[in-house]
């Protein structure tokens, strides 16, 4: 099953992914590639595989990802042989993707695996408030950026399966815990 968790920038995407991982059996993350560089704390191969932009292009043209987008001047993607491996092994795959991803991915694969889509919902304010005391301080211009996107990934929610308002982080982790556990009885019917 692969779970797809989306919401704009500075939603808690990454940490409400970090807490399924810990406290869920046959969950796993599926890093995704960006040319982006590693922020503060990040380690290759964990949340994100770093690549090149040249490195990142080649990949493209040579088949090997699902889906990718230009997502805040960086490209991001999902790989096809990590995402094939995973879900041939029988795991619970968690992936935070932005909602293009997410809608590319229910296009391709909807037909072949189960997957299940989570839209994590910040109100703008609080979100203005996460982004600038971030731990890698976004400029202001990039936190703009960021906001701006807002009402665009608002607007895609109805293609979600499940819509979570992420103020509470440990009611979210709750709350998505309990919906993967449900989904995987339903898939088991």
């Amino acid at each position: 099953m692969l779970v797809l968790l989306s919401g704009v920038s500075g939603a808690g995407k990454d940490t409400v992914k970090k807490e399924l991982l810990n406290r869920m059996d046959n969950v796993i993350t599926m890093p995704s590639y960006t040319d982006r560089s590693p922020r503060p704390g990040e380690v290759n191969g964990e949340i994100y595989n770093f690549i090149t932009t040249e490195e990142f292009k080649q990949k493209i043209e040579e088949g090997e990802f699902y889906e990718y987008s230009v997502h805040h001047e960086h490209y991001y993607g999902t790989s096809r042989k990590i995402l094939n491996e995973n879900i041939l092994k029988g795991k619970i795959i968690v992936k935070d993707i932005e909602v293009n991803g997410t809608e590319n991915l229910l296009k391709l694969l909807k037909n072949d695996i189960k997957i299940v889509t989570i839209f994590l919902r910040v109100p703008k304010e609080e979100l203005r408030n996460r982004l600038e005391h971030r731990g890698e301080k976004a400029s202001s211009e990039e936190i703009e950026l960021r906001l701006n996107r807002f009402d665009y990934e608002e607007s895609k929610i109805g293609m979600y399966d499940y819509v979570i308002k992420n103020d509470d982080l440990e009611k979210t982790v709750q709350i998505i815990m309990s919906i993967i556990k449900n989904e995987c009885k339903i898939e088991q019917k």
